[in-house]
């Protein structure tokens, strides 16, 4: 059975996603850190990994963008899933809302209900923690110390916690993209058609796609830099969906721009906007082409 890392243990959104998503035709296997999750794949102590890369309220995983880019140079986004995502505030039995002093969470989870802290639990002390599921179970070996945790309902019964309070996010339309992961040319579950139907494809037979790429240049710091790059885009009609930037950690002032587009690299203006990027980019890397979720 084909073996499938996710940020673990059991309990966590990323358990969630993989579950949801193809849980049942491979064996799970939890790790630490996302970290972790690229590099099994990249090392293939895993064939797959499910990784989150994006939310609606919180924007990129930084984790995940920095490990694809420095550390995996074989793997590849080859798909997607999104997840909606519902937090819940969980304690131990013994422990009431108004006297929690420490709040733990993955720092994506605090973030996404940084509000509803603010105003209902002012007095507790919010904690970063490794993931969702590792701070419920925290919360329960330190209910002494009234500590509760930001986790999932799926968590709170795994690990003896109750639900204080559920739907506590912010935003609560908030969706979180997860990202598949794959060795280069080695995608054991989801063979990838070698071009895709294109922008904006539909009809039968036909399957909406997305490119992912992280580029990077000398010129970054030139005026216009950035808007050549993006003009291969735009003169060609893709779509781009999204950018971020990331610091490429050589210098202060050097980025690295992570985007989608709309198409798969089969698609004649996909692939001719990749070979325009590098007359401008020092680096150009191919994240993934996959079907969109």
């Amino acid at each position: 059975m084909t073996r499938a890392a996710y940020l673990g243990p059991a309990g966590t959104f990323s358990e969630e996603a993989l579950r949801a998503s193809g849980g049942d035709e491979v064996e799970a296997v939890p790790l630490a850190t996302v970290h972790d999750v690229v590099l099994a794949v990249q090392h293939g102590d895993a064939e797959r990994g499910i990784v989150p890369i994006e939310s609606a309220s919180e924007g990129s995983v930084d984790a995940t963008l920095d490990a694809l880019a420095d550390d995996a140079p074989d793997v590849e986004i080859v798909g997607e899933a999104l997840l909606p995502v519902r937090h819940a505030l969980v304690a131990h039995h013994d422990v009431d809302a108004a006297s929690v002093a420490v709040v733990v969470s993955h720092p994506q989870a605090l973030a996404q209900c940084a509000g509803w802290l603010r105003r209902e639990l002012p007095q507790a002390r919010a904690v970063a923690w490794t993931s969702t599921a590792e701070a419920v179970r925290a919360a329960v070996e330190r209910a002494s110390e009234q500590w509760a945790a930001i986790g999932t309902q799926r968590a709170a019964e795994l690990y003896g916690a109750r639900v204080v309070a559920d739907g506590i996010e912010d935003i609560h339309d908030n969706v979180t993209r997860f990202a598949w992961l794959a060795r280069a040319a080695d995608d054991p579950l989801a063979p990838r058609p070698a071009r895709s139907a294109g922008p904006g494809a539909s009809g039968e037979g036909s399957r909406r796609h997305k490119t992912s790429l992280m580029f990077s240049g000398a010129g970054t710091d030139s005026p216009g830099w950035l808007v050549r790059c993006l003009s291969e885009l735009a003169f060609r009609g893709v779509n781009l969906t999204r950018i971020e930037s990331r610091p490429r950690k050589d210098r202060l002032g050097d980025y690295r721009f992570f985007v989608d587009l709309e198409g798969g690299i089969g698609d004649e203006r996909v692939a001719g906007a990749v070979e325009g990027l590098r007359a401008h980019c020092d680096v150009i890397r191919v994240l993934g082409s996959y079907p969109a979720a």
